[in-house]
């Protein structure tokens, strides 16, 4: 009997994991071009308002605790692994959840993106880098990417879920 509830439960996440490992796959894909093409610093102009570049972020998002030290390294990736085996749990506990899920989903291929980043490197890889006049975001990657989308989704799931119960 538990056999059949794990296949049904797995059966339900493997939709959901399959997207993270899509995730990953274009994150990792995405990051060896630039370290292939790409020298610290380096940038291509693509729009007025977009290049590629090829930065190291030492911190969390923004550049957060960036120059601490290096002890924030093994902190991030503590976390990130923390998360992910988390959100693996959540997704077992949940697979019907469709928004809930996909939200998860992109949320832990990015992270598992960066982590591996991280155990690789010591550092992220960033390589978006919009800007218009004088406003100018951190450059970010693909696991960036999907965790914000995940996190907007996880916003939306409970605006939804709120408005449902009401």
């Amino acid at each position: 009997m538990a056999k059949t509830t794990f296949t049904k439960s797995s059966g339900g996440m493997l939709p959901w994991l399959g997207l993270a490992l899509l995730i990953l796959i274009a994150d990792q894909f995405t990051k060896v071009l630039i370290l292939g093409y790409y020298k610290l610093g380096d940038a291509t102009y693509v729009t007025s308002f977009f290049n590629v570049v090829r930065v190291h972020n030492a911190g969390a998002a923004f550049s957060f605790l960036a120059n601490a030290g290096g002890w924030q390294r093994y902190l991030f990736t503590g976390i990130g692994v923390v998360a992910a085996i988390f959100i693996i749990w959540m997704l077992r506990s949940h697979p019907g959840q469709k928004l809930f899920s996909f939200a998860l989903a992109c949320i832990l291929g990015g992270a598992i993106g960066n982590v591996i980043d991280r155990t690789l490197y010591g550092y992220v890889v960033d390589f978006l880098d919009f800007h218009v006049a004088l406003w100018h975001f951190p450059a970010f990657n693909i696991a960036d990417s999907a965790i914000s989308i995940g996190a907007v989704c996880l916003i939306l799931d409970e605006i939804l879920r709120v408005r449902r119960s009401r």
